[in-house]
């Protein structure tokens, strides 16, 4: 990924030091009322049980950061699913994006990622839950085969506003 507006870009397990950017990159995201449900930024507190959750063998977080300085321009999760034995080879994953590196190809190379994985993360199926206006995040959830696996119409209310979610998911064959 690179090119005059793309920045040389490395994706690596985050690190306890990333936490501070990865709620930063999240909280910028609220105020759009596109792409989560939070409604008040969170802090790192608020998010470090979840940060300590995740491991690189089995829900990694990763980073994609700029090779040279190391800012952190983007993230995603890996998230256990349901929380039940039966659901272990399921993951949810969830995808962030600085506001000014949207556009660049970041989701695509993280979603790409995320898939090449799941074989050594013992993932046979993917899910993601994004509002039904999120267009762009459906898009890109589409371009790498997930479809729509359910619909929970009006369950979130946003400034007055009923939203919908879809299920995006992707099974997996290997």
């Amino acid at each position: 990924m690179n090119g005059p507006n793309k920045p040389d870009v490395v994706i690596e397990d985050a690190k306890l030091a990333d936490l501070a950017d990865i709620v930063d990159i999240y909280n910028s995201t609220i105020a759009g009322r596109m792409v989560t449900a939070d409604l008040e930024p969170v802090t790192v507190n608020d998010r470090m049980e979840w940060f300590l959750e995740h491991s690189p063998q089995h829900r990694p977080i990763w980073v994609a950061r700029e090779r040279e300085n190391g800012e952190v321009f983007a993230w995603l999760s890996f998230q256990s699913f349901y929380g039940r034995p039966a659901y272990r080879a399921t993951a949810e994953i969830s995808v962030y994006i600085a506001e000014q590196h949207r556009g660049r190809g970041l989701g695509s190379l993280l979603v790409s990622k995320a898939i090449e994985a799941c074989p050594s993360l013992g993932l046979t199926a993917l899910v993601g839950f994004v509002f039904g206006h999120n267009k762009p995040s459906l898009a890109l959830l589409s371009r790498f085969g997930f479809s729509q696996w359910g619909l929970l119409p009006g369950v979130a209310e946003l400034d007055g506003v009923r939203r919908d979610l879809a299920i995006m998911g992707l099974r997996l064959e290997y």
